[in-house]
């Protein structure tokens, strides 16, 4: 609607949300989904191949330096994610997907060509950066143009898609090392380089997609906002052969002469916005260190103590990959129908009980490689879940205008606390060969995503097919 001053009305927002689903939407969940697909890939390429990057010539990486290089990579996600983060708020969405796109693929084609420990780990921490990034943007935009009612499966679907790329690594890994294939030293390369190159893709279907008239609607750009949304309404009926349905009643009316949210933002997360940094901070930290310690080490925990040859290792993580993916699709459409306190309080406690009671039996010896593996399934199904919510709940509690950057901060302060200590803790527990001493870190794991339930319950919202707006209203709402 028209300006007066510095302030205009716009029903931007229900008109997104009651679009009917169309080839639209998948092109958003495929463009910017993707990329998830291709993370996973990679990093399980990285844990399969932990055993030939050990028995490499060149490399020849110790337990520890498998661990450190991981961290390194965490530690690269969590800088890419707050400076990304940042410009993504700052300067749109749509502006950060080719670069951070193009530092992933970079990065990880470098990895493939790495000569010792330091050049590999550095090119680790690069390719964690593009990663980070895309962490922040690609959660915001999914959640600022999927309509409100299917915002909880989409998102945790297309988080749980990472798992897809994981099932993709495991079998690739398989493959490329097989020595009837190709050498080993060659094959560990020709992963990595692959996996960048497939990057490209992304690159493509980025294209088509514009950028979120949300963030234009807050960032002095009502008009663009307007058009972009016409475009999409005109797509869409197009595309499902019907007319749209009305647009719901009702108006935002918003501030125009501002561009930058940020201090305004930092502020609000400390006060107004105080329940759900602590809630964020909690979700984040637990599902990182659950994730990250279990499975950048796993490969390692396969062939040291259940003797199983570095080159078979991908086939015992394609079932855990599988049950990853399955969580979300399976549980997801619970997160917008029984509700988000409810199952974010249980995926996050029952996955955490499961893992302590199976760090048992790993520690006293009652499993073997087959049941191991059928029992960490079991245990990510539900902690799959439960890892998508966190992101899905934190793009979900705070204004538009820092969204992208809070997504940044949560996610580096989980990985950094979580993900970064997870690897190389577990690479030391492991390097001791003391089962009792790995029980330990399975122990602290479980319990932090006991605790994180707790949390949940306490301070979650019911955000369930509510608008965004609706949710945390933007910065700029007058």
């Amino acid at each position: 609607m028209p300006e007066r001053g510095n302030v205009y009305r716009t029903n931007v927002p229900n008109r997104l949300d009651r679009l009917p689903w169309s080839g639209f939407h998948w092109l958003v969940i495929f463009a910017l989904g993707i990329a998830w697909i291709l993370d996973g890939l990679e990093v399980t390429v990285v844990g399969s191949l932990s055993g030939a990057l050990s028995e490499s010539p060149m490399l020849h990486l110790t337990g520890s330096q498998i661990g450190a290089a991981a961290s390194a990579y965490l530690i690269g996600a969590v800088g890419g994610a707050l400076f990304f983060g940042w410009l993504t708020d700052r300067l749109g969405r749509k502006k950060l997907f080719t670069v951070t796109v193009l530092v992933y693929l970079v990065a990880t084609i470098a990895c493939g060509l790495s000569w010792d420990f330091w050049s590999f780990a550095f090119f680790r921490m690069m390719t964690g950066a593009g990663i980070g990034g895309e962490y922040a943007a690609v959660n915001a935009t999914i959640q600022e143009l999927i309509p409100a009612r299917r915002r909880g499966f989409t998102d945790l679907v297309v988080n749980g898609s990472f798992w897809l790329g994981a099932a993709i690594g495991a079998l690739g890994a398989y493959v490329v090392l097989d020595p009837a294939i190709m050498p080993p030293e060659i094959g560990w390369r020709a992963a990595f380089i692959i996996g960048g190159m497939l990057g490209f893709i992304v690159l493509f279907l980025r294209r088509f997609l514009p950028e979120s008239p949300r963030w234009l609607m807050t960032h002095g750009q009502p008009e663009e906002a307007e058009r972009v949304v016409g475009e999409i309404e005109a797509r869409v009926q197009r595309e499902t052969g019907r007319p749209l349905p009305p647009v719901p009643p009702g108006f935002l009316t918003l501030r125009t002469d501002v561009q930058s949210w940020f201090a305004a933002g930092a502020k609000a997360l400390v006060t107004r916005y105080r329940r759900q940094a602590w809630l964020g901070v909690t979700l984040m930290a637990a599902q990182a260190f659950c994730y990250n310690a279990v499975f950048f080490t796993y490969a390692l925990v396969l062939t040291r103590f259940y003797g199983v040859a570095s080159g078979n290792v991908g086939l015992f993580i394609l079932p855990f990959a599988v049950g990853n993916f399955l969580g979300p699709l399976m549980l997801g459409r619970l997160f917008d129908t029984v509700g988000r306190r409810i199952m974010i309080t249980a995926t996050y406690g029952l996955s955490g009980v499961l893992m302590v009671m199976t760090g048992w039996m790993f520690a006293v010896g009652w499993l073997d490689a087959v049941q191991q593996t059928l029992a960490w399934t079991v245990i990510f199904f539900f902690a799959s879940a439960a890892a998508s919510s966190a992101y899905l709940t934190v793009g979900e509690s705070f204004p538009l205008e820092v969204r992208a950057i809070a997504i940044s901060l949560f996610y580096a302060f989980g990985t950094g606390v979580g993900g970064v200590a997870g690897p190389a803790l577990f690479g030391v527990l492991i390097d001791t060969g003391n089962r009792i001493s790995i029980f330990y870190g399975y122990l602290l794991g479980g319990l932090l995503m006991i605790g994180a339930s707790v949390v949940a319950a306490l301070l979650a919202a019911d955000a369930e097919r509510r608008s965004l707006e609706d949710v945390a209203p933007p910065l700029s709402s007058v």
